[in-house]
């Protein structure tokens, strides 16, 4: 079976490169699904995990919002942030959305409601993604 290249970029650094198989993004639109060979396109991603695989492997990667761009032979993630999951706080992540869940429960204006949103999306991505957390 052929690979393309996977790029995962931050304004900090490249967190990901490596030839895959299969990539799965949650886009705009909804799931994504990414074979060699795909047709070229660009668009925004959500907060949610990205499952790549790889020979034998999978790997999810918490991504926080950006794009994806597919091109011929390479597929790149332009991330505001993304998190492998050894490099997540699992217990940091709980707080997090505990938090968010309070600030959720209480009548607030819509400017905060988001931002509440979006945090809560953000750990519950970190969560599923760490290889620490019991499913």
């Amino acid at each position: 079976m052929s690979t393309f290249l996977l790029e995962i970029v931050t304004p900090e650094h490249v967190v990901f490169t490596q030839e895959v198989k299969s990539l799965s993004v949650r886009g705009i639109e909804g799931e994504l699904g990414i074979l060699p060979g795909h047709i070229p396109f660009v668009t925004p991603l959500q907060v949610a995990p990205v499952v790549i695989k790889t020979e034998g492997k999978t790997i999810r990667v918490a991504v926080h919002g950006g794009f994806v761009e597919v091109q011929s032979d390479k597929v790149i993630i332009l991330a505001e942030s993304a998190e492998l999951p050894e490099e997540i706080d699992v217990e940091r992540a709980v707080a997090a959305r505990e938090r968010a869940e309070r600030r959720l429960s209480v009548n607030q204006d819509r400017i905060d409601h988001r931002r509440a949103e979006l945090a809560l999306q953000r750990a519950i991505t970190r969560i599923s993604v760490s290889d620490k957390a019991k499913h």
